[in-house]
C-alpha cells in the first residue's frame, strides 16, 4: 500500500486509580470526553434497563404487588428519563460524535476543547442530580413527559428535580452541539470540503443543528413547570386563563424531533458499517447528505401528532398528518441507501454487520407501525395504549440501540486497541435480537386489544392480556442476559494485549490512519491536501498519495485544565440548593414562608445554593485567566471568524429557540383573548429608558471591539467598563420595575403579569449572564491574558451581548408597546 499508516502504540504503564480520576477531571482530549460519554452512558443503560425488568416483573401476572401505586410510577419515569437523556441521545451524539468527529476530519480536536471539558461534566452531574432525589423525597413520578397539571399536583415529589437536571444537561447539550458545528465548519482539515466529509460527520453536523434547532421547546416547558412549582408562575394554569396543552406543545416541539437526535447519529454509524463491511463506496452519497438535512426540516414540522387526541383543530391534524408522511420519505431513503451499499458488495459478516442487517429490519417494521400512528382516526383508537410503547421501543430499542451495539463493535479496535470477541458478540446480538421480539411484539398485539399504557396492573380474564405479557417479560428477561454478555465482552476485551493494527477492518476514512488506540495528538501526519471523494484512504491509494510524516514534538495540543469541571460541579451544587432548597418553603396557598421555617433538609440545600454562587463566579473566572495553549499557537480556521464567534454563532440559535417558544406561547395566549394585560401595567417611559442603555452597550462593547482590534487597549478596557455600568443600571431598573409591579399586583392571579415575570425575568437572567460574559475580557484584559494575538472571550461576549439586546427590543414591543 502507499498510504502509510501510523505505527502501532505500545501500551502505557498503569496509573493509579487517582492518577487517573485527576486525568479526566482535566482532560481537554476529545477521545477521553468522548470515552466518559460513552461509559456514562452505558452505566444509564444499566440503570433503565434494571428498572425495565422491574416494570416488567411487575407486569407479568394480573394482580401482581411488586410495583404498585406511586413507586411504580417512579420507576416508569426514570427508566424513561433515562434511556432518552442519559443514553441514547447522549452516546451516539456525544460519545460516538466526541471521539470520532475530529478524527474524521483529519484535525487535532474539536473547536472549543475546554467548553468540551464542561459540557461532558455538567451532563454527568445533571445524572448524579436526577438520583439525588431519591433520598429527597422520591424520583419524580410524572411519567418523562411530565404533562401539565400531574407535574405541578401537591402530591408529587422530584419533579423539581428532574426539571433542574432537563435544564443543565439541556445546557452541556447545546455547548456540545455549538461545538460540533463550529468545528465541522471552522477545523476540517485542508482540501476536504464539506461534500468530502465522511457521511458520520454529516450526521453529527444535522443532529447538532437539530438540537440547536429544537431544544428550546423542553427548557421552556421545564422551566415554566419549575417556575410553577417554586413561585406559582405559569402560562399553563387554567385557573387564570392559561392553556395546559401548551405544555405539550412546548414539550413535543422537541421531543418529537429528539427521535431524530436519537436517530441521525446511528444513521451515519450505519453508512460507515455499510461501506467499510460490504468493501464499497457508499450508494447515493449526495442523497444520503440531503436526507439526513431533509430529515432536519421536516422533523421540526410534525410534533403535533402526538397530540391528535387532545382536540387540535382539524386542520392542524391533517397538516401534521401529512408532515409526519412526509418525514417517512428521507427516512426511508436512508434504508435504501444502506441495503443499496450492501448490494453486491463482498460482506465481511462480522459482528457489525449483524447489528446494522439487524437495524435495517427491526427499524423498517417501526417505521411502518410510525406512519400507522400518522393515521389520526387509527391514532384516536391506540394512542394511550401499548400499541404506541411497542412502536416506540421498536424504533429505539431494536432499531436505533442496534447500532450502539454495531458502532460499540466497529469502532472498538480503534477505541481500545482490541477486538472484542467475536463469539460473544454473536451471542449477544442473537439474544438482543430475539428478546427484542419477544418483549414488543406480544405488546403490539395488547394496544390492539386494548390495554392502556402506564397502568401498573390488570385483571384476569381479558382476552390473550396474561400470556401476551408474560411473554413480554420472559423477553425482557432475555435482553437481560444479552446485556450482561456484552458489559462481559468489553471488560474481558480490556484484559487482552493491544492487538489491532490501526485499520482492522480496512476502512478508508482518516480514523483509520491513527494508532489503535489514537496517541493524544491523534495524527503522527499531515494528509494530502486531494479529497476526489469522501473515502480518501481509497482514492490516495489508487493516485500513489503519501501521508506526510510531522514530529510529535512540534504538535502543540490545549492544555488540561480543572476549572471547566469545577464549573460544572458549581452549577451541580446550583442545581441541587435549586431543586431542594431555593424557595422551597413557598406554597400557593400561604405565600413564602420564613427561611428558618422549612425543613433542615431546605434549610442546607438552600445555603449550598447560596455558597454555590461565589464558587461558580471563581472558578469561571479562573478558566477565563488561563490560556488555553501554554505557547502562542498559529490557529488553522477555514473561515475568517475565530472559534470562539463561531462557537457562539451556533449557540445563539438556542437561545432564538427558547424565547421564540416562549414568546409564540405568550402571543397564542394573547391573541386568544386568555393573556388580558391588568389595568396597571409597567411604565412605558422606564422601559423606553432601559431601551436607550442597552442599546447604547452594544454600541459601547462594538466600539470596544474596535479599539482592541487596532491596538488601542486603553479605550478597549474603558469601553468594557461602560457596558458593565449600563448593564449594572438596566438591572437596577428592572429589579425596581419588578417589585413595584409585583408588590401592586398578584401574579398567581393574571395570566399577563405571570407571562411577564417569565419572560422578562428570563431575559434579566441573561443580562446577567450577558454581563459575567462582559467581565470575563475585562478581567483578562487587566491581567494582560489579551493582546493582538490572543482575543480571550471577547467575540463571544459581545456577539451575546448583541442578542440580549435583540431579544429586549420584542420584549419591549410585546409586553410594554402592545
Amino acid at each position: 500500500m502507499t498510504v502509510q499508516h501510523a505505527p502501532q502504540t505500545t501500551a502505557a504503564p498503569r496509573r493509579g486509580a487517582w492518577e487517573v480520576i485527576k486525568d479526566y477531571m482535566m482532560t481537554t482530549d476529545h477521545k477521553k470526553i468522548g470515552l466518559l460519554y460513552i461509559i456514562t452512558s452505558i452505566v444509564a443503560f444499566g440503570i433503565g434497563g434494571l428498572l425495565a425488568v422491574a416494570i416488567r416483573l411487575q407486569l407479568a401476572l394480573p394482580d401482581l404487588t411488586f410495583l404498585v401505586g406511586h413507586t411504580y410510577n417512579q420507576v416508569l419515569t426514570l427508566h424513561a428519563a433515562v434511556m432518552i437523556f442519559f443514553f441514547l441521545i447522549p452516546i451516539g451524539l456525544f460519545g460516538f460524535g466526541n471521539f470520532f468527529l475530529p478524527l474524521q476530519l483529519g484535525v487535532r480536536d474539536v473547536a472549543l476543547p475546554r467548553v468540551n471539558t464542561f459540557a461532558v461534566w455538567l451532563f454527568i452531574f445533571s445524572l448524579i442530580l436526577v438520583i439525588t432525589g431519591l433520598w429527597n423525597g422520591g424520583a419524580p413520578g410524572v411519567g418523562w413527559t411530565f404533562y401539565y397539571p400531574l407535574s405541578v399536583d401537591g402530591n408529587q415529589t422530584g419533579t423539581s428535580v428532574f426539571m433542574v437536571a432537563v435544564i443543565l444537561n439541556g445546557i452541556g447539550s447545546l455547548l456540545g452541539s455549538a461545538n460540533f458545528a463550529a468545528t465541522v465548519i471552522n477545523l476540517r482539515t485542508p482540501g476536504m470540503s464539506l461534500w468530502k466529509m465522511p457521511i458520520f460527520a454529516w450526521s453529527i453536523f444535522a443532529t447538532s443543528l437539530l438540537q440547536l434547532v429544537s431544544l428550546g421547546g423542553l427548557t421552556a416547558a421545564a422551566l415554566v413547570t419549575y417556575l410553577e412549582l417554586k413561585l406559582g408562575l405559569s402560562m399553563f394554569n387554567p385557573g387564570i386563563g392559561g392553556t395546559p396543552i401548551l405544555m405539550q406543545q412546548f414539550f413535543w416541539f422537541y421531543s418529537h424531533p429528539a427521535v431524530y437526535v436519537m436517530l441521525l447519529p446511528y444513521l451515519g454509524i450505519a453508512a460507515e458499517i455499510a461501506s467499510t463491511m460490504a468493501r464499497k463506496p457508499l450508494f447515493g452519497y449526495r442523497v444520503m447528505v440531503y436526507s439526513l438535512l431533509g430529515i432536519v426540516l421536516v422533523s421540526l414540522l410534525v410534533w403535533a401528532h402526538h397530540m391528535f387526541a387532545v382536540g387540535l383543530p382539524e386542520a392542524w391534524q391533517i397538516a401534521f398528518a401529512v408532515a409526519t408522511l412526509i418525514v417517512a420519505v428521507p427516512t426511508g431513503v436512508k434504508i435504501f441507501n444502506l441495503i443499496g451499499t450492501l448490494w453486491g458488495g463482498r460482506i465481511l459478516m462480522k459482528t457489525p454487520t449483524y447489528w446494522l442487517v439487524g437495524f435495517i429490519f427491526n427499524f423498517l417494521v417501526g417505521g411502518i407501525t410510525g406512519v400507522s400512528l400518522g393515521m389520526i382516526p387509527f391514532d384516536y383508537q391506540v394512542t394511550m395504549s401499548y400499541y404506541v410503547v411497542a412502536h416506540f421501543h421498536n424504533v429505539m430499542m431494536f432499531g436505533t440501540a442496534f447500532l450502539v451495539f454495531g458502532g460499540i463493535a466497529y469502532w472498538w479496535p480503534k477505541m481500545t486497541g482490541r477486538f472484542l470477541d467475536e463469539k460473544l458478540g454473536l451471542i449477544h446480538f442473537w439474544l438482543i435480537m430475539v428478546g427484542s421480539w419477544m418483549t414488543f411484539l406480544p405488546q403490539y398485539i395488547l394496544g390492539l386489544l386494548g390495554m392502556p399504557r402506564r397502568y401498573y396492573t390488570y385483571p384476569e380474564g381479558n382476552f390473550a392480556w396474561t400470556e401476551l405479557n408474560f411473554i413480554s417479560t420472559l423477553g425482557a428477561l432475555t435482553l437481560l442476559a444479552g446485556g450482561i454478555v456484552w458489559v462481559y465482552n468489553m471488560l474481558q476485551s480490556m484484559r487482552r494485549p493491544i492487538t489491532a493494527g490501526p485499520n482492522p477492518w480496512g476502512g478508508f476514512t482518516l480514523e483509520w490512519t491513527a494508532a489503535s488506540p489514537p496517541a493524544a495528538y491523534n495524527f503522527a501526519h499531515d494528509f494530502p491536501t486531494t479529497f476526489p471523494t469522501e473515502r480518501p484512504l481509497y482514492d490516495w491509494e489508487k493516485s500513489g498519495e503519501k501521508l506526510i510524516p510531522v514530529d510529535p514534538k512540534t504538535i502543540h495540543l490545549p492544555v488540561d485544565s480543572i476549572w471547566p469541571f469545577l464549573t460544572a460541579l458549581a452549577l451541580f451544587f446550583m442545581g441541587y440548593g435549586l431543586s431542594f432548597g431555593w424557595f422551597t418553603n413557598y406554597t400557593p396557598a400561604g405565600g413564602l414562608q420564613p427561611f428558618f421555617s422549612a425543613s433542615p433538609s431546605h434549610v442546607f440545600a438552600s445555603i449550598v445554593l447560596y455558597l454555590s454562587i461565589p464558587f461558580f463566579l471563581w472558578a469561571l473566572f479562573k478558566w477565563a485567566g488561563t490560556r488555553e495553549y501554554a505557547v502562542p499557537v498559529e490557529h488553522h480556521h477555514l473561515t475568517k471568524y475565530d472559534n470562539g464567534f463561531m462557537g457562539m454563532a451556533w449557540f445563539i440559535i438556542s437561545e432564538v429557540g427558547l424565547f421564540g417558544v416562549l414568546i409564540a406561547g405568550y402571543v397564542y395566549l394573547r391573541i386568544s383573548g386568555h393573556a388580558e394585560p391588568p389595568a396597571l401595567r409597567p411604565n412605558i417611559w422606564l422601559a423606553a429608558l432601559n431601551t436607550l442603555i442597552l442599546v447604547s452597550s452594544s454600541f459601547v462593547i462594538h466600539k470596544a471591539e474596535q479599539d482592541h482590534h487596532h491596538g488601542r487597549y486603553t479605550w478597549f478596557r474603558l469601553g468594557l467598563f461602560i457596558t458593565l455600568i449600563l448593564g449594572a443600571l438596566f438591572m437596577i431598573f428592572q429589579v425596581y420595575e419588578f417589585s413595584l409591579f409585583g408588590h401592586e399586583n398578584d401574579w398567581k392571579q393574571n395570566l399577563w403579569q405571570s407571562c411577564f415575570f417569565i419572560i422578562v425575568g428570563l431575559h434579566g437572567l441573561h443580562i446577567l449572564i450577558g454581563g459575567t460574559g462582559i467581565a470575563l475580557p475585562y478581567y483578562q484584559a487587566l491581567t494582560g491574558k489579551m493582546d493582538k494575538y490572543n482575543h480571550g472571550s471577547l467575540t463571544p461576549a459581545s456577539l451575546y451581548w448583541h442578542l440580549v439586546d435583540v431579544v429586549w427590543l420584542f420584549i419591549v414591543a410585546i409586553f410594554y408597546a402592545w
